[in-house]
């Protein structure tokens, strides 16, 4: 059986990485679903409708007939295609652009800006991993330095890997606070986005799971 230890394998690049048009809905899995290579296609994967006790809500991103393509967990700038039949779409009302050379996480609702904030993202050892993905949940944090408030669990995953801390290596990208000033306006992490404590309790006040995150450079 295929798991997510290693993320999944065999599923097609996703065409649309750098699409600015945000997805406007989402699966939320109640059971186990295949994810097909293509519409018709073999089974590479499966979507599950929690991972790590995280819920799954994965942004709808194209359709053809009977069939709709979502971003993949655990994976960079990949997709699965599902059967339409036996679930409904969710409406997603917000979306998140974080503008790596501009050093700028920008949150939109229904199309209108909400806020923006400048903000530190991945070095070049450590990048922040480009494309589209999506807000999985939150977790909790230790240490002062996260300002006490917890983290957006992103899809995505590190890239360099073996440029991190073991630790480190089989966690997925977030958005955290950072209780440093200093580090807004530069490519210092370890692949997150961080964030001013103001910032980001009101992300964790608005942002829902499967919102849809675009990394561009």
């Amino acid at each position: 059986m295929i798991t997510y230890a290693k993320g999944p394998r065999g599923l097609p690049a996703d065409p649309g990485a750098a699409s600015a048009t945000a997805p406007t809905e989402a699966l939320r899995p109640t059971e186990r679903i295949a994810l097909y290579d293509a519409p018709g296609g073999k089974p590479r994967a499966f979507l599950p409708p929690r991972i790590s006790g995280l819920p799954v809500v994965a942004p709808i991103v194209a359709r053809e007939a009977g069939w709709a393509a979502v971003l993949a967990p655990s994976a960079n700038q990949r997709i699965g295609w599902v059967p339409t039949d036996g679930w409904r779409p969710e409406p997603l009302r917000d979306h998140l652009l974080v503008d790596l050379s501009d050093h700028r996480l920008t949150w939109t609702r229904e199309g209108e800006e909400q806020q923006s904030w400048k903000v530190a993202v991945g070095s070049d050892q450590t990048p922040t991993p480009p494309g589209r993905t999506f807000v999985m949940g939150r977790t909790n944090t230790q240490g002062t330095v996260y300002a006490g408030l917890d983290a957006l669990v992103l899809g995505s995953v590190p890239e360099n890997k073996e440029q991190l801390a073991a630790s480190l290596r089989g966690a997925h990208t977030g958005i955290h606070a950072w209780s440093s000033s200093s580090a807004f306006g530069r490519s210092v992490s370890n692949g997150c986005v961080r964030m001013p404590a103001a910032a980001q309790r009101t992300l964790l006040k608005e942002i829902d799971p499967g919102t849809p995150v675009l990394v561009v450079a």
